[in-house]
């Protein structure tokens, strides 16, 4: 009869099954594989089927400049609110609060000086997390005061951007940034100063329009969206279908808007031959 002996107590097992951790795959928009979060920042961001995921630009001055070397500069310029903008998200002001307690940038551009393989140079790296990485006032000054450093340094000028284009939250103050950092690349240009600029994914609108599309070496990431308007007003426009890869890196090398594309593995030593040959 003990088999049917009832125990006076019960063991009772949490079966709660554990709560799985967000955000550790991340799916590539290219191949649509699902890639460890931890793999993919390893490998510099960059999916095994070449796809490069955009990054911030405290991540990208690790993979760019040498360890240790980087000193930033102009930090205490920041954004103003000229035009009291707001609408139904709320003001211009508090998304710029917001943006820098989130990010732990004060704009949508570093600024600074370092070494590339021991070379000192001014560079600048774009972030299209600040509000689009857009180039309002305080962008487009940081950018000129870049310029008038690697003037008075005499070091080449390296800038990176990442950009949706002008900050209309500022209306035609942003505008205005376009000819403001054009007129620093002329006298860079007078005085003999290299400029290389890099452009990633996306470097569209008045970006592009201004100062990215100056360089002395224009170099582009792998399957970069670069142009002005997007495609889709484009047809609208000009009534026709684009052709294939229309605005995309590659299509752009090909026509001869971009001099190389070079793989984010491959950057750091591709801008060390353009430094060694200015530096020449």
């Amino acid at each position: 009869m003990k088999w049917f002996h009832k125990p006076k107590y019960k063991t009772v097992r949490n079966t709660k099954a554990k709560p799985v951790p967000t955000g550790q795959w991340i799916k590539c928009p290219s191949c649509k594989t699902q890639i460890r979060r931890k793999e993919l920042a390893d490998n510099l961001w960059v999916c095994k089927c070449g796809f490069h995921h955009r990054i911030g630009a405290k991540d990208r001055l690790k993979i760019i400049i040498d360890k240790g070397t980087f000193r930033e500069k102009f930090s205490e310029i920041s954004t103003a609110d000229p035009l009291k903008f707001s609408d139904a998200k709320g003001s211009y002001a508090l998304k710029v609060k917001k943006t820098i307690k989130k990010l732990g940038i004060n704009e949508g551009i570093i600024i600074g000086s370092g070494r590339i393989n021991t070379i000192p140079v001014v560079i600048g790296i774009m972030d299209f997390k600040f509000l689009g990485g857009s180039m309002g006032s305080a962008v487009g000054e940081k950018v000129y005061k870049a310029m008038q450093l690697a003037i008075k340094q005499k070091k080449t000028l390296i800038i990176v951007s990442q950009s949706g284009g002008a900050r209309m939250h500022e209306g035609i103050l942003s505008l205005l940034q376009m000819a403001k950092t054009c007129a620093g690349l002329e006298l860079m240009e007078e005085k003999g100063i290299p400029f290389i600029s890099v452009l990633t994914d996306p470097t569209t609108g008045g970006v592009t329009a201004s100062f990215a599309s100056m360089g002395d070496i224009i170099i582009a990431e792998p399957g970069a969206l670069i142009g002005f308007a997007g495609p889709r007003v484009i047809e609208q426009n000009i009534k026709q279908k684009l052709p294939e890869g229309f605005q995309r890196a590659e299509f752009l090398q090909e026509h001869g808007f971009v001099d190389c594309i070079s793989s984010r593995s491959a950057l750091k030593d591709n801008l060390t031959k353009f430094l060694i040959f200015f530096n020449n």
